[in-house]
C-alpha cells in the first residue's frame, strides 16, 4: 500500500474555495461524500456509433464499473476520440496522435487516480498505451474483443483477410454482385474487432505482452460472457493498482517492449505494430530501432497458425489458450522477471499456463517457421529501413528481381492500374510513391496494391509490390511498406523510374535499386517537393511535425526533451 497521497484526494479534501466547488459539483451527480473518499477510478470509454469495433463499450463499461465498486473505488466515465478503421479517410494513422493527446490531456487533467482504458481498432490501443507511458498515472488496458467468426457455405471467413479475397475474385469475373452480397452479410457476425491477426488483434496481444493488460484479454470473443468476466475483473484490478501505486513506466520496461515484440513475431503480428511499438517506446524514453525487431524476429519462431499467415482465427486461438499459451510456449526466450499489471511477474502469470491446440499454437522445438512473421529490409531505397510480413509472403518471391512499374500517387494506381496497355507482366515491381507520413498524408494502409485487370483474369494472385505506406494487419501478399525516408521529403524511392530493376532479398534483408549512383544523383537533382496538403487545421500540424516511419511516426513536439534533442542533434 502506498503513503503517497492520492491525486482525488488532493481535489476532494482541499477546504478552499476550490474544493468547496470539486465536492459540490460532484455530489450533484449523485456521489455521496464517502464516494469521493476512494480511489477515483476514470474509465476511457471510447464508445461511438461510428466505430464498429467499439458498438458493444457501454455494456463492458458497466462491467467495470462493478469490478471498481467491489474493490472499493468509484468509478468515472469520460469519452475521448475514437477511431473507427472503416470509416475515417484518408487514413486514421492520421489521427492517432490526436487520439493520444486526448487521452492524455484527460487522464492528466482530472481528479482520477488510475484509469481503464477501452480500445480494440487498429488506432485506439496504441494511441492509449501511448498516452499512458507519457501521463503515468495507475493503468490498465481492456481490449474489446475479436468477432466471432464468420461463416458461409460451410467456410470460416475472417474480416478483412478475406475482404480483400472476395473483392479480387468480384473483380476476376469470378463472383457476381450476388455472391459479393451474400459475403458482405456473412463475414462480420457479432460486435468486435477482426477477427485475424491483424493489426487490433496483434495490438491486443502486445497489451498482454508488455503487461499492460491481464492475461487472456486479448482473444477472448467480443460476445463471450467471458469478456464481461474480464472486463469486471479488470475494474477489479485497476483499484489495486492504485493503492499499490503501480504506474506504467513501472511495467512497460524496455525488457517488457522486448516481450511483446517476441510475442509479435511468434504470432506473424501486423507490420503496423512496428510503428506502433517505436512510439509507445519513445514516449516511455527509449529510442527503439528497426535492427532490434529484426534481431529479435530472427531468433524467435513462428508458432501461431492463425490468419492471414495461417489457417485459423482468433477463435480458435481463444479456445487454445490466447496469448498466455503462446507466451508460455516463448517463455526461454521471455524476460520472465518483468512486473506486469496483475501485481505479478510474467513468471508468476505462467506458472500453471499450458497449450490447449497444438494445431493453433505450435511448439517452440517444432515451429511452423524457424525465425518471425516480421522481416526488416534495407538498401539503397529504404536507408532508413523498410519492412515486409514474410509470413504471408509467396514464397517463390523471396528472392525476385523485376523491373519497375511506378504509379506516383494513389490516384495514378487507381487511374492507371486497371489499363489494358499498362505494360506490366506478374515479373514486374509495382511501386507506389508518395504514399507515406507527409505525401499522403497519414500514411494509409494502400500498399496492397491491386493486381492489374489483365494479371487477374491470366490468373495472377500475387506480385512484388513496394510502397512508402502501410498495409491493414489482415493484408497477405508479397508487399514492401513503410519504406523509409519517404518519397515526399526527398527519399531514394521517390527517385524510381518505370523500367528500373528493383532486387527483392528477403533472406539477407535487402531492397536495392539497380541503378547507379551517378544516374541517381542526376534525378535527385531535378527532384521537386510535392505541395503541402493542409494550410491551416490539425492537418497542417500534422504535415509540419510528423516523424517518419522509423521514428513511430510521433508528433516530434511530444517526444520527452532528451529525444527531442538527440533528435535535432542528428539532422
Amino acid at each position: 500500500m502506498s503513503n503517497e497521497t492520492r491525486k482525488s484526494e488532493k481535489y476532494f479534501a482541499d477546504q478552499t474555495l476550490w474544493g468547496f466547488v470539486h465536492r459540490s459539483f460532484t455530489k450533484s451527480m449523485g456521489y455521496t461524500e464517502d464516494d469521493i473518499k476512494k480511489p477515483i477510478i476514470g474509465i476511457c470509454n471510447t464508445f461511438s456509433e461510428l466505430n464498429k469495433c467499439h458498438s458493444h463499450f457501454n455494456e463492458l463499461v458497466e462491467h467495470v464499473k462493478r469490478g471498481v465498486w467491489q474493490a472499493g473505488g468509484t468509478p468515472m466515465e469520460f469519452p475521448t476520440i475514437s477511431l473507427g478503421e472503416p470509416y475515417i479517410k484518408p487514413t486514421s494513422m492520421l489521427l492517432r496522435n490526436l487520439m493520444a493527446m486526448d487521452t492524455e490531456e484527460m487522464m492528466k487533467a482530472h481528479p482520477i487516480d488510475g484509469v481503464v482504458l477501452l480500445g480494440g481498432c487498429d488506432k485506439t490501443v496504441p494511441a492509449q498505451l501511448m498516452a499512458a507511458a507519457s501521463a503515468n498515472i495507475p493503468s490498465i488496458i481492456l481490449t474489446g474483443g475479436p468477432m466471432l467468426n464468420g461463416r458461409l457455405g460451410g467456410e470460416s471467413l475472417g474480416a478483412c483477410t478475406d475482404c480483400y479475397r472476395f473483392t479480387l475474385e468480384h473483380k476476376a469475373g469470378n463472383l457476381d454482385d450476388g455472391q459479393l452480397a451474400e459475403a458482405e452479410n456473412a463475414i462480420c457476425r457479432s460486435d468486435g474487432h477482426c477477427m485475424v491477426m491483424g493489426t487490433a488483434s496483434t495490438m491486443a496481444s502486445i497489451a498482454e505482452g508488455l503487461g499492460m493488460a491481464l492475461p487472456g484479454c486479448a482473444a477472448i470473443p467480443a460476445v463471450d460472457s467471458r469478456r464481461r468476466h474480464m472486463s469486471q475483473m479488470t475494474g477489479n484490478r485497476i483499484v489495486q493498482l492504485v493503492k499499490e501505486n503501480i504506474k506504467p513506466k513501472d511495467i512497460m520496461t524496455r525488457e517488457a517492449i522486448e516481450n511483446a515484440i517476441t510475442v509479435t513475431m511468434a504470432s506473424g503480428g501486423s507490420t503496423n505494430s512496428i510503428i506502433h511499438m517505436v512510439a509507445i517506446a519513445q514516449r516511455l524514453g527509449m529510442r527503439l530501432p528497426l535492427e532490434t525487431f529484426d534481431e529479435i524476429s530472427k531468433k524467435t519462431p513462428f508458432l501461431l497458425n492463425l490468419r492471414p499467415s495461417g489457417q485459423y482465427q482468433m477463435e480458435e486461438y481463444f479456445e487454445a489458450g490466447g496469448v498466455p499459451s503462446l507466451m508460455k510456449e516463448l517463455e526461454p526466450l521471455l524476460h520472465g522477471e518483468c512486473m506486469t499489471v496483475t501485481g505479478k511477474t510474467v513468471k508468476e502469470n505462467l506458472m500453471n499456463v499450458r497449450v490447449l491446440d497444438r494445431k493453433v499454437i505450435f511448439p517452440l522445438a517444432e515451429p511452423i517457421e524457424p525465425d518471425g512473421g516480421i522481416a526488416v529490409l534495407k538498401g539503397n531505397l529504404s536507408p532508413g529501413g523498410s519492412l515486409i510480413k514474410k509470413t504471408a509472403v509467396s514464397k517463390k518471391y523471396f528472392q525476385h528481381k523485376g523491373k519497375a512499374v511506378v504509379f506516383d500517387s494513389l490516384e495514378d494506381m487507381k487511374k492507371r492500374i486497371d489499363d489494358p496497355n499498362l505494360d506490366v507482366d506478374e515479373n514486374s515491381v509495382l511501386v507506389l510513391k508518395n504514399l507515406g507520413p507527409k505525401g499522403a498524408p497519414g500514411m494509409p494502409e494502400e500498399g496492397q496494391i491491386p493486381i492489374p485487370q489483365k494479371l487477374l483474369e491470366k490468373g495472377v494472385r500475387d506480385m512484388v509490390r513496394i510502397s512508402d505506406g502501410r498495409i491493414s494487419g489482415t493484408s497477405y501478399g508479397t508487399l514492401v511498406v513503410h519504406i523509409s525516408p519517404e518519397s515526399a521529403v526527398g527519399g531514394p524511392f521517390g527517385l524510381i523510374e518505370n523500367g528500373d530493376e528493383i532486387e527483392l532479398d528477403i533472406h539477407h534483408r535487402r531492397l536495392q535499386l539497380l541503378v547507379d549512383e551517378e544516374e541517381l544523383e542526376k534525378r535527385k537533382s531535378k527532384w521537386v517537393q510535392p505541395e503541402p496538403f493542409y494550410d491551416r487545421g490539425y492537418g497542417l500540424l500534422f504535415e509540419n511535425t510528423v516523424l517518419q516511419a522509423e521514428l513511430g511516426c510521433d508528433f516530434d513536439f511530444l517526444l520527452p526533451k532528451e529525444l527531442r534533442d538527440e533528435l535535432k542533434s542528428n539532422i
